[in-house]
């Protein structure tokens, strides 16, 4: 089969983004998407996604990780959104679907601001967190002074017993300023550490909210791949009107057989 692809990258994090608006890409196996995200002999990315027709909505984001699993990601909405914008499927603003619901997003210059699912609550393990963003997420927050590597903890959280048989992501956290964190996450499907994850930075940043008493903030985040910002307000023990913003850049165009 011969894939025409565009690839988009979100603050690190890349996708190889398929217009499926007419069922082209229907038949795509989960071979042939681990196939294409392979680095060494494919076009490489995090994730591939398929823009699908979704009656009610403006298209669906069908997302499937690096090993053909399907979640729902952050940047790689933000990125779709992006891209549905390229091939003329919407202007500045958008509703479409996901794997796990309707959520709205608008461009704004470079970037896209992504309306997120409200979050009714966290769970505390240990002193760490474990909160769904759509996809599930374990956060640990650091002092300043504490050094753990992200794919070693990782690793060891998600193939845990609780965890091994559908896999979590692990994010590490440290505080910068009173309203500024660093974020590094390993992500499974992927299976390493990734350079940003939307899903993950806005757990984060949920968690940094709980964890400072803030009822109503609007957090930065640094990672590895780049700035991104989650706004949210806290109710009790969970969140609404969260607002996950950054920049979806197109990469290049092409295509492959697969």
């Amino acid at each position: 089969m011969k894939v025409i692809f565009s690839k988009y990258q979100g603050a690190g994090n890349d996708f190889v983004m398929l217009n499926n608006m007419l069922g082209d890409y229907d038949s795509l196996s989960v071979d042939q998407i681990q196939f294409i995200c392979d680095r060494k002999i494919g076009v490489g990315g995090d994730g591939l996604i398929k823009l699908n027709r979704k009656e009610g909505f403006d298209f669906e984001v069908d997302y499937y990780n690096a090993d053909g699993s399907q979640s729902f990601c952050g940047n790689g909405a933000r990125c779709s959104v992006a891209f549905a914008k390229s091939i003329g499927i919407i202007k500045n603003e958008t509703n479409f679907y996901a794997i796990d619901g309707g959520h709205k997003a608008f461009i704004i210059d470079d970037d896209v601001k992504l309306e997120m699912l409200d979050v009714a609550s966290y769970e505390m393990t240990g002193g760490d967190y474990i909160i769904n963003t759509g996809s599930p997420h374990y956060v640990k927050f650091l002092d300043t002074s504490e050094e753990v590597d992200v794919i070693e903890f990782g690793k060891s959280v998600r193939y845990s017993d609780r965890f091994k048989e559908e896999g979590i992501n692990v994010n590490i956290m440290k505080k910068v300023s009173s309203q500024k964190v660093n974020v590094a996450t390993y992500e499974r499907g992927v299976e390493d550490e990734t350079l940003s994850c939307g899903t993950g930075v806005t757990a984060c940043a949920l968690v940094y909210m709980a964890e400072q008493e803030l009822m109503d903030a609007k957090v930065e985040i640094n990672t590895k791949g780049g700035r991104l910002a989650v706004e949210a307000k806290r109710i009790g023990e969970g969140f609404n009107s969260i607002w996950l913003t950054g920049p979806a850049t197109f990469v290049f165009h092409g295509s492959i057989n697969a």
